[in-house]
């Protein structure tokens, strides 16, 4: 299991900075306001390159969502899942739901943002905010 750090571009470096001080900003276009993730140099819907870095909620909800068996960090044993989460704002983060689970499908079900520490830096997951996730 590597202890590698990432290596950051000009187009990730914002976005971890925030990330580090438990914010969640994504690139937007200047010109258009769409959303770049993951970051991009230019605009796909303008080719505009002008671009800023906007904070979003945390909100959305889960597209999709795998649970792995198979361990591929050293603090993060499985069993453990993915998701696909559509931001309030558009974009879809792939991320980890943390805590209490949804029981049955959880295609629909809302999450919030939350943060946990991975190999020395703070990344995003999420938690379940459906009914009967608040006080656990």
């Amino acid at each position: 299991m590597a202890d590698a750090q990432p290596v950051l571009s000009l187009y990730d470096e914002p976005f971890w900075a925030a990330m580090a001080e438990g914010r969640l900003e994504l690139q937007s276009c200047a010109s258009c306001a769409r959303f770049r993730y993951p970051p991009a140099p230019v605009c796909p819907d303008c080719l505009s390159m002008d671009y800023a870095w906007t904070p979003v909620s945390g909100r959305g909800e889960i597209l999709s969502w795998v649970i792995f068996h198979r361990q591929y960090f050293d603090d993060f044993p499985p069993p453990y899942n993915a998701i696909a989460v559509r931001l309030e704002e558009g974009p879809i983060l792939v991320s980890n739901l943390m805590g209490i689970m949804p029981v049955g499908n959880w295609i629909g079900e809302p999450v919030q943002l939350t943060c946990r520490q991975h190999e020395g830096r703070r990344q995003h997951a999420f938690e379940w905010a459906g009914a009967g996730a608040e006080g656990a």
